[in-house]
C-alpha cells in the first residue's frame, strides 16, 4: 500500500510517522519548500510552545469535531510521543511545553531523524500541481513527474504566514475533490491602531487586561503580556483575543488595564504619596510602569509637565483612570502574511472525526489547519496539528479489511 502525504510541516510529519508504523506501506512525503518543518522552526518565537497541559476550547463551525482526535492523542499522548523520539522538554506554570533546549529546531530535528524511517520517502521542493482520484487510488501530477498512491492525505497547512510556507494549495485540492470551505481570516495577529503615542512606545512590553469592544459591547478579553510596536498591538495576549477583530462594521476599541493587580484606590494612593516629593508629573508613574509608557499615560490624561505637587486631585484621578482604562482605537489587522493561524478552513461536517477520513472521498484524509478548526495562543494550535496528523496517519496505514 502507498501512503502519499501533501505537506511537510506539523501535522504531515506527524501523520508520516503514524503510518509508518505499518511497515508494509510505503509513504511518500510531498513537500514544495526545499526542507520539511520551516514553518514549525519559527513558531514560539523560535522556541516552538509544542503543546499545552491545560485543555481549552477550539474555534470553528463545528468545534466538537476536534474532540476525538484530542482525546485520543491529547498533549500527554504527544509527549509520550515526542519523548520516545529523544525529545526532552520543559513545562512552564501556564502549562506550555517547550523543548528544554529552548529552540524549535529541536522539535524539528527529532521529526527529521524519525522521518528517516526505511519505509518514508521525502520529495522536497516539490509543488502538486492536480490530484485525481482513480479506481484504486490517486494520481498525483507533480513538478518532478506524476505519481500513484493508494491513499491521500491532505496536511498542506493554511494560507496565514505565506513567507514561512503558508498556502492555498490544501484548499484547492480539497475544493477539486467537492469539499467545501468557509470564509478564512487571520488568527493570532497583530492588531492595527493609528494611536499618536504607539512611535515612542515601540518595543515596550507590559502586563495588561486587555478588553476589546466593537462599539459599546464587549467582544473579547484576556490577561497577558502586551507589545507595543509602531503600527499597534501585539503580545500574546493581543493573539489569544484577536480572532475576528476588525471583521465588519462597528468602531472597535481594546482598554488595556496596565495595573491589573491594582484597584484604582489603591493607585490613587500611591500617586498620591508622590505628591510631597520634588518629581515631575512625567516622573509620576516611575517604579510603577515602563518609563516611556508613564509618560505617555500622564500625557493621555491631559497632565502637563509641571511638579507632582502641583496636581490637583482630580488630575490624579484622571492620570489612575486612563491607566487603568487606556483606549485604543482599533484599525485593522496585520493581516493574513503576518499572522500565525488561519481562521476558517474546510467544513469538517464532510469529514470523519474519528478517521479524518472523506465522507466524500473514500481514502482521502485531511489533518491540521486546512480545515475549519483553530485554536488560541499557547501551543493549541499545534496540538490540533499532532493529534489531527497522527490520527489521520494511522488511520491511512490501517490494512483494508
Amino acid at each position: 500500500m502507498v501512503i502519499g502525504i501533501i505537506g511537510g510541516g506539523a501535522s504531515g510529519m506527524m501523520a508520516a510517522i503514524a503510518a509508518a508504523k505499518n511497515e508494509k506501506a510505503e509513504i511518500h512525503i510531498f513537500e514544495r519548500q526545499a526542507r520539511l518543518g520551516k514553518k514549525l522552526s519559527a513558531t514560539g518565537n523560535g522556541r516552538c510552545n509544542l503543546t499545552n497541559r491545560n485543555p481549552a476550547p477550539y474555534g470553528g463551525e463545528d468545534p466538537t469535531f476536534a474532540e476525538f482526535a484530542l482525546k485520543q492523542y491529547d498533549a500527554e499522548a504527544t509527549l509520550r510521543i515526542f519523548g520516545d523520539l529523544g525529545l526532552y522538554t520543559v513545562t512552564e506554570e501556564s502549562g506550555r511545553v517547550y523543548p528544554y533546549s529552548d529552540q524549535a529546531n529541536s522539535v524539528v530535528d527529532v521529526l527529521r531523524l524519525a522521518l528517516s524511517n526505511g519505509n518514508i520517502t521525502l520529495h522536497t521542493g516539490c509543488e502538486i500541481e492536480k490530484a485525481e482520484k482513480t479506481e484504486d487510488g490517486f494520481r498525483l501530477f507533480t513538478t518532478e513527474g506524476t505519481h500513484f498512491c493508494h491513499k491521500l492525505i491532505i496536511a498542506c497547512g493554511g494560507i496565514a504566514g505565506s513567507k514561512l510556507g503558508g498556502t492555498m494549495s490544501g484548499y484547492r485540492l480539497l475544493s477539486a475533490f467537492g469539499h467545501k470551505m468557509t470564509r478564512l481570516r487571520p488568527s493570532l495577529v497583530q492588531l492595527t491602531s493609528d494611536h499618536p503615542a504607539l512611535p515612542s512606545l515601540k518595543g515596550v512590553r507590559a502586563n495588561a487586561n486587555v478588553k476589546i469592544y466593537r462599539d459599546q459591547s464587549l467582544f473579547a478579553e484576556s490577561t497577558g503580556e502586551v507589545q507595543f510596536t509602531e503600527k499597534g498591538l501585539s503580545g500574546p495576549v493581543i493573539f489569544e483575543a484577536s480572532r475576528d477583530v476588525c471583521e465588519g462594521r462597528g468602531q472597535w476599541t481594546a482598554r488595556l488595564d496596565l495595573l491589573p493587580d491594582l484597584t484604582e484606590e489603591t493607585l490613587f494612593t500611591m500617586l498620591s504619596v508622590r505628591r510631597n516629593t520634588s518629581l515631575y508629573s512625567d516622573e509620576l508613574f516611575t517604579g510603577i510602569l515602563h518609563n516611556r509608557l508613564g509618560r505617555v499615560v500622564t500625557k493621555e490624561a491631559g497632565i502637563g509637565n509641571c511638579p507632582i505637587s502641583y496636581l490637583s486631585e482630580d488630575e490624579l484621578q484622571n492620570a489612575v483612570q486612563i491607566c487603568k482604562s487606556f483606549p485604543f482605537r482599533l484599525t485593522g489587522t496585520l493581516g493574513m502574511d503576518a499572522a500565525q493561524v488561519t481562521a476558517g478552513g474546510v467544513y469538517t461536517k464532510d469529514f470523519d472525526p474519528e478517521r479524518m477520513e472523506s465522507r466524500l472521498v473514500p481514502g482521502l484524509y485531511a489533518c491540521g489547519e486546512v480545515l475549519d478548526i483553530d485554536g488560541k495562543c499557547g501551543g493549541y494550535n499545534l496540538q490540533w496539528a499532532w493529534s489531527s496528523g497522527y490520527l489521520a496517519g494511522k488511520s491511512a496505514g490501517e490494512e483494508e479489511k
